[in-house]
């Protein structure tokens, strides 16, 4: 049997702020919250049609599984499988979209050409509230 992705799901991020990572996610990066699980402290942001990021609660986590995972210095969780994920944008002004993260106190590192699935586009990344790296990319070349 071979495997044949067709495209990315989801993709979980654990997070200390439910709220404000929810608030960012959706006022910032224009996702739409999909569903709200109190229960679980969990968030899932629709991302386009076809995919989500779901906001896990760190502490809810915490309890649920009975760890943090491994730690660095034992103080901050050390989730080492994830370096950065890449959104893409239908549409890529690089000025008007820094001016937006400006706008909301957030700091992007210059604009490239990087390759990615849908081959070499312009992307910009920065990160979110807490630290996560975020990519933006450009549909279209």
């Amino acid at each position: 049997m071979k495997l044949e992705p067709i495209g990315l799901d989801h993709l979980v991020l654990r997070v200390r702020d439910l709220k404000a990572m929810a608030a960012f996610y959706c006022d910032v990066l224009g996702c739409t919250v999909d569903r709200w699980r109190e229960e679980l402290g969990l968030v899932h942001l629709r991302v386009g049609k076809d995919a989500m990021i779901d906001l896990a609660d760190a502490e809810i986590l915490k309890q649920r599984r009975g760890t943090d995972g491994p730690a660095i210095d034992g103080t901050q969780p050390f989730y080492p499988n994830v370096e950065h994920f890449a959104l893409t944008l239908a549409e890529f002004d690089a000025d008007a979209i820094r001016a937006h993260l400006v706008a909301h106190g957030i700091t992007a590192a210059p604009t490239l050409e990087r390759y990615g699935a849908l081959g070499n586009r312009l992307s910009m990344y920065f990160k979110d509230p807490e630290g996560n790296m975020v990519e933006l990319r450009a549909a279209t070349s």
